[in-house]
């Protein structure tokens, strides 16, 4: 497969605590920098984005539930005025280190469960949109193909760019399998080999059942604490680009 060169480029998320996110970078096309719901602080924010600025990576925020404890990864039925809040302050802070660090702000992508829950709750999938569109309009957001926040975001003009996932398999209505199921995080080099190549060449994801669904994106993401992320980033980069 060496000299086929894959039109999505590479997303990570990063500055969650890794060891390797140095390591990881100079794969990556663009990052997604965890702004202190799930993980971090300024002082994080900061030193993810340097990193990323050294190797021209592009910089996105990644709010999540503000939620530490359980890393971003629980669903929480929270007040949107409360959520609101959270998730601006959140963006705002990794804005403003943008700015100090004079470093574009390239795009938005929520984290874990609010991801995933924005995916399939048009209640909630509308209040982020709306959000986006009153305080962040200008940046892109990060989301999952055929999902209600990307059918539902030229509504409020919210630009967006789709991704799938190298190492994360997928349920037949292509929202992600639960981390509690044991083949939702692919580490296997193999394994996920072939779970790019159909996405990469045919436009489709091979769902966990074995079904091949069209999709359309423009980015793939390796998740930072795979831990496997290294690896992954060097087949994709030996076999998928030229």
């Amino acid at each position: 497969m060496s000299g086929k060169t894959m039109a999505m480029d590479i997303n990570c998320d990063l500055g969650e605590g890794m060891p390797d996110d140095a390591l990881l970078m100079p794969f990556l096309a663009s990052c997604n920098i965890a702004c202190g719901g799930h993980f971090g602080d300024r002082m994080t924010m900061q030193t993810a984005i340097l990193l990323a600025k050294e190797h021209n990576v592009n910089v996105g925020a990644h709010p999540s539930y503000p939620d530490k404890e359980n890393f971003g990864r629980k669903s929480l039925n929270l007040e949107f005025e409360f959520l609101e809040d959270s998730l601006i302050s959140q963006i705002h802070d990794f804005q403003e280190v943008c700015l100090s660090q004079n470093v574009d702000f390239h795009h938005i992508k929520p984290h874990g469960a609010l991801y995933n829950d924005l995916a399939k709750d048009e209640k909630l999938a509308t209040f982020f949109l709306k959000l986006i569109q009153k305080y962040f309009q200008d940046i892109p957001l990060y989301c999952p193909p055929n999902s209600k926040i990307a059918t539902l975001a030229p509504n409020y003009g919210v630009k967006t760019i789709l991704e799938v996932f190298a190492d994360r398999s997928y349920n037949d209505n292509l929202t992600l399998v639960a981390r509690s199921h044991p083949k939702a995080l692919l580490t296997s080099i193999e394994e996920v080999e072939e779970h790019l190549l159909p996405m990469i060449f045919e436009k489709k994801i091979r769902t966990i059942s074995g079904q091949l669904i069209s999709v359309e994106a423009q980015t793939v993401c390796v998740h930072g604490d795979n831990p496997s992320a290294l690896a992954i980033l060097r087949m994709i980069r030996s076999n998928f680009t030229s």
